[in-house]
């Protein structure tokens, strides 16, 4: 089915190249279109294809139907979650959808290009990964692709309130076209009385707290006793001992773009670690397009590259004082040079520390699959990034691929394991009949590659010199599991690390790092000891979600005892690794505010209080860390406030009794 275009340039279904933009008037009657207007109009005349039924839809309580939403103006958004263009429309369409909140409604059609992207479950935890809080329906068959003749991602079609097409965009960078067309389309159906304002029905889904939340790389140094760990979707950095115990976060852990002392800066997604000296971390901060320079001893956190815009750069945009870069998803550093995986154009620059100078080093921009001269060779999305001192071996995403590039010599590009754009699976061998699926980190050690085979939720060890590959961690179920070898189980691991006999694993989708020894083949997980509460410090990791109100206590004045019985869902339990802890605080209560760290949680707990004649409220934070087990231990997190309203009187009693039964996670 042909559809008017509002935008269009040539594309093949999965390259995402950036092309000329070929404006179409749409808007003016002309014999070019066969549905155009006889005058100016943002009516459609195409109807939209409705959506089948029996599909799964996300952050909505039921299915919905394009009939359901006339009145309101439509996007569809074709996307599949693993493409870096696809990424960069989200906060566009999330602005477009705060402007036009009650004239707008945006429905993201999820068409899946790897397997594992098709799984519902998959999708779910990317829709928080990403922050989408539109209608997501998993279109997984492609049925909705077809019925539209989609051929890219992403790709947005704009629907008029009568429920017909009034055009198709493809690619990125869409705010400011569809901020002019909503608005102008808005006044013309205001006149014409079609518009009906309201706000679609959404759901957000219950967010279980975890100390990490999409961990998506990590960085150990032995030497120092330390893990570096980019916690993603907090927006910060985590510093811990290699035994897990937490020494500093970096941070504020709102998401923004602001330098400062740790308890104040700004970072966005970030990504890729590199430590340049005992004293200076580099980050790739990948949500606000930027490398940001970490000075360890000094806490303080500075811009190195960036705006935190996106760009799109050149060597001639560089050499005119340009610096707005894009998706940086890693970093390596060598030889006082800074690599970097420039994710979102598909190129990997280098940035000098001593001269500042910053430069391409590798990658046309065209996302294809090509070997040869650094500049000629085509690369597809780099997001992982590793050196063994005379090449830069990287994980070139998009293509399911590792490759290589020169640093001292053979200053090429060559591909290692991959074949191209939509050849991935799960194969191991050797040579071309090797598959994998969306790798996102790599690490050298010795003569190999230990491979983070993201969807595959394998741990594969690559041979360079024989291009063969075999897995050597990980069942490849999705779930979450220590044990021997491929007896594991990972979700979508993003990240690695080696030092001293040790692979430390960002495992994204389970929240947590995992630590391997090579040399017993044990995958365990690193329990995070936070004795000092540094992870709930900042303002935007400690608001509390959860609250409950109870009816009023009577009680005397004075001192009187809480009895305080916490139950956990049935099949988990307490843990001693990470302490819970209980707040008590009043309005009028002063000098009696407390906090009790449960090192060992037993409970009913009885913990005296003071109630004076002014107090009207008792509050009861709490913050408490459970398994599913024992042999899972790592714990997740709940946290609750319970407002007690207090009634003092003579005739009270002197204690307060308080239960509560904390609600069983969702997706664990």
């Amino acid at each position: 089915m042909a559809l008017v275009k509002l935008f269009s340039r040539p594309y093949i279904v999965g390259l995402k190249n950036v092309l000329v933009i070929i404006i179409i008037a749409i808007l003016v009657g002309s014999g070019a279109i066969a549905t155009a207007q006889s005058q100016e109009t943002y009516l459609g005349t195409v109807p939209a294809p409705e959506f089948p039924t029996g599909l799964e839809w996300l952050n909505v309580r039921d299915s919905l139907s394009l009939h359901d939403l006339r009145g309101k103006i439509v996007i569809l958004d074709f996307w599949t979650y693993g493409c870096i263009n696809c990424v960069h429309v989200i906060p566009e369409l999330n602005a477009l959808e705060e402007k036009y909140r009650e004239e707008l409604v945006v429905i993201g059609v999820h068409s899946g290009k790897f397997d594992q992207e098709r799984q519902t479950d998959s999708i779910k935890s990317v829709l928080e990964r990403l922050q989408v809080r539109h209608p997501v329906v998993n279109d997984k068959d492609f049925e909705i692709w077809r019925r539209y003749g989609i051929r890219a991602w992403p790709t947005l079609v704009l629907i008029d309130p009568n429920g017909l097409v009034i055009g198709i965009h493809e690619g990125e960078r869409i705010f400011e076209l569809f901020d002019q067309v909503l608005g102008e389309a808005i006044e013309e159906f205001d006149e014409l009385g079609i518009l009906d304002r309201f706000e679609a029905p959404v759901t957000q889904p219950k967010v279980v707290k975890t100390p990490l939340r999409f961990p998506g790389k990590v960085l150990a140094d032995h030497d120092r006793n330390r893990i570096f760990i980019s916690d993603t979707r907090h927006n910060r950095i985590v510093v811990t001992t290699l035994q897990g115990k937490v020494i500093d976060v970096i941070g504020s852990g709102v998401e923004g773009f602001l330098d400062g002392a740790y308890g104040n800066a700004q970072l966005a997604s970030p990504q890729g670690l590199a430590l340049v000296d005992a004293d200076t971390l580099l980050v790739a901060d990948t949500g606000n397009h930027a490398i940001r320079k970490i000075e360890l001893i000094a806490e303080v956190v500075t811009t190195v590259i960036g705006t935190g815009e996106q760009g799109y750069l050149t060597p001639q945009r560089v050499s005119r004082g340009f610096n707005a870069l894009n998706s940086p998803w890693d970093l390596e550093y060598l030889n006082g040079q800074v690599y970097i995986a420039m994710a979102g154009q598909h190129q990997l620059w280098v940035f000098d520390l001593e001269t500042g100078d910053l430069s391409l080093y590798a990658g046309s921009g065209k996302e294809e699959l090509v070997d040869g001269p650094l500049l000629q060779a085509g690369l597809n999305q780099p997001s992982g990034l590793a050196t063994d001192g005379n090449r830069i071996y990287f994980a070139d995403t998009e293509a399911s691929a590792i490759r290589s590039v020169g640093v001292t010599s053979s200053r090429s590009v060559t591909t290692i394991v991959g074949t191209g754009l939509f050849e991935f699976g799960d194969v191991d061998g050797i040579g071309k009949e090797v598959r994998l699926q969306h790798p996102l980190g790599v690490e050298s050690v010795g003569h190999n590659l230990y491979v983070a085979d993201t969807y595959n939720n394998k741990i594969k060890l690559i041979g360079p010199t024989l291009q063969d590959s075999r897995t050597v961690f990980g069942s490849g179920e999705s779930g979450w599991s220590d044990g021997d070898g491929e007896a594991a189980k990972f979700n979508e691991p993003s990240g690695l690390s080696y030092s001293a006999g040790k692979l430390y694993v960002a495992d994204t989708n389970n929240h947590v790092i995992r630590v391997i020894d090579l040399a017993t083949q044990k995958v365990d997980t690193l329990v995070l000891k936070d004795t000092s509460g540094k992870l709930y410090q900042s303002e935007a990791n400690s608001k509390t979600t959860n609250q409950m109100f109870l009816p009023k206590a009577i009680v005397k004045d004075g001192a009187s005892k809480m009895e305080f019985l916490l139950k956990l869902p049935e099949g988990y339990v307490f843990t001693n690794s990470a302490p819970s802890s209980i707040t008590l605080s009043g309005d009028a209560m002063g000098s009696a505010l407390r906090t009790v760290v449960l090192d060992k949680p037993e409970f009913p707990l009885v913990v005296p209080v003071l109630i004076s004649s002014m107090t009207d409220e008792l509050k009861v934070s709490v913050v408490v860390y459970f398994c599913q087990n024992e042999k899972v231990k790592i714990c997740l997190l709940h946290d609750v406030q319970i407002h007690v309203p207090i009634e003092v009187s003579a005739k009270g009693s002197e204690s307060i009794i308080l239960e509560y039964e904390v609600p069983k996670p969702e997706g664990f």
